[in-house]
């Protein structure tokens, strides 16, 4: 199974980018002529990412979170699985390349550094854990989706305020568009996220009996899941509209990678585990 693993591990930066230049060139000539065909090539990359995933679980008796290299791969995966869901959701099909190039990147970094770990703690073999850690993965990729569409709708808003009307103008879909899909990136993420720290409360205390909660892993997370919250109760509530939402989602991004590099470069963590 070990050369399976490692062919499916090669094969799918080579899949992600294929899917990137069929959604690329679609949207540069702008006729959605192989609109079937990218959503085709999209879901069998995912497909084989999650094949290859559970195969590595199964190999190396681990979830696969015990480095950065394997967490890389499943945020490669989580990015375009919520793209992919966002995608069946709309059928907005136009701002993949946006999405889908963060995901080659990750991929392309995690397959030529992933190393083979048969001896792990013990701690990183459970199977909780492992779902925990993704279902948070899932949560903060779908956040990057929303910044992402956050962005492309800043952008957008530019030209149009600024009478400079290019590519972006004539390929992006409309301001309400880009809007909506960054409110359903941020439900997707707010709700993976509210999963993993359901999960958390519930396994963390016995697995780690000294744990703190002034840890700023939970610090981060929890200020990223309350200001989601807040800004997805605000835009039910029709309170919030427009540039502001997706301000918002900006702003619980970079609040998302701060937490993420302060508790992993910068202070101790209990979730620091490699």
């Amino acid at each position: 199974m070990k050369p399976f693993i490692d062919s499916l591990n090669f094969l799918l930066p080579v899949l992600y980018i294929i899917t990137f230049t069929i959604y690329s060139y679609d949207f540069a000539k702008g006729n959605n002529k192989y609109a079937n065909s990218k959503r085709l090539f999209l879901f069998l990359t995912i497909l084989l990412h999650i094949c290859y995933l559970l195969l590595r679980t199964i190999q190396f008796e681990h979830p696969p979170i015990t480095n950065v290299f394997e967490i890389f791969t499943i945020m490669a995966f989580a990015i375009s699985f919520s793209y992919f869901i966002l995608e069946l959701l709309t059928d907005i099909r136009g701002t993949g390349p946006f999405i889908i190039i963060f995901s080659i990147l990750f991929q392309i970094i995690s397959t030529l550094n992933i190393p083979d770990e048969f001896f792990v703690k013990e701690v990183l073999k459970n199977n909780l854990l492992g779902f925990h850690v993704f279902t948070a993965l899932v949560g903060y990729s779908a956040i990057t989706v929303s910044s992402v569409y956050g962005f492309l709708f800043l952008m957008l808003y530019k030209e149009i305020k600024t009478n400079r009307f290019g590519l972006i103008y004539e390929r992006m879909p409309s301001l309400e568009i880009l809007e909506r899909l960054s409110f359903y990136s941020s439900l997707i993420g707010f709700t993976m996220l509210t999963i993993a720290i359901v999960i958390g409360v519930i396994w963390l205390p016995n697995a780690f009996p000294k744990f703190s909660y002034a840890d700023p892993k939970l610090i981060g997370t929890s200020l990223v899941w309350i200001l989601y919250g807040v800004g997805i109760l605000s835009k039910f509530l029709g309170k919030w509209q427009g540039k502001k939402v997706v301000t918002l989602s900006i702003i619980g991004f970079i609040i998302a990678i701060l937490s993420t590099a302060i508790s992993n470069f910068i202070s101790q963590s209990f979730h620091s585990f490699y």
